[in-house]
């Protein structure tokens, strides 16, 4: 009992790390197949001290979406501030998210589809952490469609660009020739029929 108390305060970096970990491993290994101890290996902790900071491997789950979610959120709204014209907040939400998904090690828009292992509160929890992901993008692509920029703001369009820019974690290498700048600069334009910017004369594939 006195080691359970002594364990049950998780330091802030740490709860971030076990996320980061638990997430990670559910993307290369699936939810089902990852055990608390492949988790609790790859943070260096014992095999049950998971357990003292989350119920469950479900709620390890559930946590490491909506707080992923949140703090890419938050900057998304840092990287934006200030930004009026819509065009240049896209490519910049693009290359903020881009950042956060290959950069930052964040895996929460990969584990959509694990989702399924959770129960009706937590995909609850989920939906509104995307939501709130989501507002910004959707503001931004009504914008452009008001100004003529784009032929649709429709919803589809949204789950279309994250789709795209998702898929990215299972191709792009960042040791090779094409830079996040330039991935960005070719999402934006794919979306806006514009011709992507050249960065120092680098070539544009992978």
């Amino acid at each position: 009992m006195p080691r359970r108390k002594a364990e049950a305060g998780l330091e802030p970096n740490r709860r971030s790390e076990l996320l980061r970990a638990a997430a990670r491993l559910f993307v290369e290994k699936g939810f089902d197949a990852t055990t608390t101890r492949d988790i609790a290996d790859a943070v260096g902790m014992r095999s049950g001290s998971p357990f003292y900071h989350f119920r469950s491997k479900q709620e390890l789950l559930k946590a490491a979406m909506v707080e992923g979610l949140d703090v890419g959120y938050g900057r998304l709204l840092a990287a934006i501030d200030g930004i009026a014209d819509p065009g240049q907040r896209l490519r910049i939400l693009v290359r903020t998210h881009l950042g956060t998904l290959l950069e930052e090690e964040c895996h929460s828009p990969m584990l959509l589809g694990e989702t399924r292992a959770l129960d009706a509160a937590a995909h609850a929890e989920i939906a509104a952490a995307f939501d709130r992901y989501q507002q910004p993008w959707q503001a931004t692509l009504d914008q452009l469609a008001q100004a003529g920029r784009i032929a649709s703001a429709a919803s589809p369009v949204r789950l279309l660009l994250f789709g795209m820019l998702n898929w990215c974690k299972h191709w792009y290498r960042p040791d090779g020739k094409l830079s996040l700048d330039q991935l960005a600069d070719s999402a934006v334009a794919l979306l806006l029929g514009e011709p992507p910017a050249k960065e120092d004369g680098k070539s544009s594939s992978p």
